[in-house]
């Protein structure tokens, strides 16, 4: 397909009035700029010096598929073969039990098996893996964590509370309770994601929660795409902040974002991974090339719920089964067609 030209983020106006000082589009500068707080804990300092997640956490990180086999058990060889391709595809990183992983309908021991199977997949790759670890109870959401803590996760992420609809004053107890038992080495990353769990997490409360040493980043599946540049100026450039969308990651990026936890990833990781290493790069019209030719496919793996038209997506490409587990049952045939004919206009699949 034809490319745009290659630009660079000094060419566009906005960028070149205030580069980022690690050669990134956002709007890290004036947050490298803030001063330390006093006590160390807080608001810009918090973010920038003592937990800079920017840093590690980056790029295209894959919403991982768990794999089942065709009666519904874990398949830990179909696991490990994906965590395998999505290291030789240039993935910058994997979240393990995730939605997309299909994290409601596993067993608490299943959810650490898979954990434990994915960290170790990755291990010396150079590849991070973050483990979904959320909970809509407190103390499940801290048993999953430190058990991820303790297989060797590089990070979990939390999804705020679904069905019980905590006040944000339950937000924050919830969140630096689970906290607690994160580390500096493998924090917590907030997953704002208000069309599934019901309440969001307000500006505010990102504010109070960031004091937090064992908080890193946010996970934000809001759609604002004024959020990211409002947070980087309220939380200061070390609090990662990645998207939830596929559809919307690249404006989320040009807003200050850092990357994008993916769906798309799981079949299309090097197209993805290569969008997010040109952005970094600066070259803007290829990363616009890419987020163009994917556009298709972002929607047609939603044509029903996610994650059952990805992991079709997934079957024609042979990495897994397209296996789901109940309430979730095989795609529809006019699904499927939207999928195969989208992963064939993306270049993935042969006409």
């Amino acid at each position: 397909m034809p490319q745009n030209p290659t630009l660079s983020l000094r060419e566009i106006p906005f960028f070149a009035a205030s580069p980022a000082p690690d050669g990134r589009a956002g709007f890290a500068a004036a947050a490298a700029a803030s001063p330390p707080s006093p006590d160390g804990k807080g608001g810009v300092s918090a973010a920038s010096a003592s937990n800079d997640s920017r840093a590690k956490f980056r790029g295209s990180c894959v919403a991982l598929l768990t794999p089942f086999t065709k009666k519904g058990e874990l398949d830990e060889a179909a696991l490990r073969k994906l965590v395998a391709w999505h290291i030789a595809q240039g993935s910058h990183g994997l979240l393990a039990v995730g939605t997309t992983g299909e994290s409601p309908t596993l067993s608490h021991a299943e959810h650490k098996q898979v954990v434990e199977w994915c960290v170790d997949a990755a291990r010396g790759s150079g590849v991070w893996v973050l483990a979904g670890t959320g909970s809509n109870a407190t103390r499940e959401a801290i048993d999953l964590t430190q058990h991820a803590v303790a297989a060797g996760a590089d990070g979990v992420l939390v999804v705020t509370p679904y069905y019980n609809k905590p006040t944000q004053a339950g937000l924050v107890a919830h969140y630096e309770a689970v906290a607690d038992v994160a580390t500096e080495a493998a924090p917590l990353f907030i997953y704002d994601i208000p069309g599934r769990s019901v309440v969001k997490v307000e500006d505010a409360t990102l504010a109070v929660l960031a004091k937090h040493r064992h908080i890193g980043g946010i996970k934000d599946s809001s759609q604002d795409l004024a959020r990211p540049t409002v947070l980087a100026n309220l939380l200061g450039g070390g609090f990662a902040q990645f998207s939830g969308e596929d559809g919307t990651a690249l404006p989320h990026r040009a807003a200050g974002g850092d990357g994008c936890i993916s769906v798309t990833a799981n079949v299309a990781p090097r197209l993805l991974a290569e969008m997010h290493d040109a952005w970094d790069g600066g070259d803007v019209g290829r990363a616009m090339a890419i987020n163009s030719q994917l556009m298709p496919l972002h929607a047609a793996l939603f044509a029903e719920t996610s994650p059952g038209p990805v992991k079709y997506a997934a079957e024609l490409l042979g990495l897994c089964g397209a296996t789901t587990r109940l309430p979730l049952v095989e795609i529809g045939d006019a699904s499927k067609k939207q999928v195969r004919a989208a992963m064939a206009a993306a270049g993935l699949l042969a006409e």
